[in-house]
């Protein structure tokens, strides 16, 4: 008796329908990449001026920092609820709420990283006669990479996860391979979709990380520096920028 196929036994681990199936994988996942990478970029760019809106004080941070953790409490079906007379059942209805649940994280950390740089830097920096646009963009921002590109990890990560809640819509990427298999309850069309998108999130965060340790060299050479040598080596090894103004 021949043996029967993985696709009528319903197993979980099925090779056959991975063949079968390789375009519809395929067309799911780079959907899930496209919402998931403009949705990051948008949410950084949204971020990095109500990070620096929330640096001018308490008046301003309070309401900063609130109302993005206010948006992150917000469950995904009542968020796209709410987005859905402005935006329709289209991608921008997903990338939208993606944005706002990514402000919560990105803001902090950009904010955490650009109140950790050293002060006597940013002396330093006005003393050569440095602008406060200079300034951010050539010191503040250079230090501030380490905090900021862990934030950016974390939001890239939780945002792959959240892209399959847009399956509600449609545009969920794997996530409407998930949503489409449950209730037949097909086991390989659900485990391949949940593989493959924690693959994504995996893929994503070790990108990000060398990307992190690309922009940051002085981190990893005062990482390596024994305790006595850290602070040198930091000196040394530290953003063109930063570097130019403890010369001068």
């Amino acid at each position: 008796m021949a043996e029967q196929s993985c696709l009528v036994t319903n197993d979980w681990i099925c090779g056959e329908y991975v063949r079968s199936r390789s375009q519809e994988l395929t067309d799911a996942t780079v959907q899930h990449i496209g919402i998931t990478v403009v949705s990051v970029l948008i949410g950084l760019a949204v971020a990095l001026p109500l990070a620096l809106l929330a640096r001018r004080g308490r008046r301003f941070a309070g309401p900063v920092l609130g109302l993005t953790t206010v948006l992150y409490t917000v469950p995904s079906l009542a968020m796209f609820s709410l987005l859905l007379p402005l935006f329709g059942l289209s991608a921008a209805l997903v990338v939208t709420g993606l944005v706002l649940y990514s402000l919560t994280i990105l803001v902090r950390n950009i904010l955490a990283g650009l109140e950790a740089v050293p002060q006597e830097a940013k002396e330093a920096a006005r003393g050569m006669g440095y602008g406060p646009a200079r300034l951010l963009w050539e010191v503040e921002l250079p230090l501030a990479l380490p905090a900021v590109m862990a934030g950016l990890r974390i939001a890239t990560v939780s945002t792959v996860a959240l892209t399959t809640v847009g399956s509600l819509v449609g545009k969920g990427g794997l996530g409407n391979l998930i949503e489409d298999a449950l209730p037949s309850f097909f086991k390989a069309q659900v485990l391949t979709a949940s593989v493959l998108c924690v693959l994504l999130a995996v893929a994503a965060d070790l990108l990000l990380l060398g990307l992190q340790r690309l922009l940051t060299p002085w981190t990893r050479i005062s990482g390596a520096s024994g305790s006595s040598g850290a602070s040198v080596a930091k000196t040394d090894a530290g953003p063109p920028a930063v570097a130019k103004v403890e010369a001068g």
